[in-house]
């Protein structure tokens, strides 16, 4: 769960690495070749999104709040 700004640019730039190496891998192996390395690295993408999505939300809700 990412709680505060510096882990929300560690998860950024984690999600960065995985896509760039995603695309590694569909370029060097076409469609079938590879599949489960290709399957897991999207699962940590999408779990990467989601967290990102909820600090975001989270960090919305703090500045509508009235202080």
């Amino acid at each position: 769960m990412i709680t505060t700004a510096e882990q929300y640019h560690q998860a950024q730039e984690e999600l960065r690495q995985l896509e760039e190496r995603l695309h590694r891998l569909q370029q060097s192996h076409p469609l079938g070749a590879k599949g489960f390395t290709k399957a897991g690295i999207r699962k940590m993408i999408a779990r990467l999104h989601e967290e990102l999505a909820v600090y975001e939300g989270s960090q919305e809700v703090r500045q509508i709040e009235p202080s």
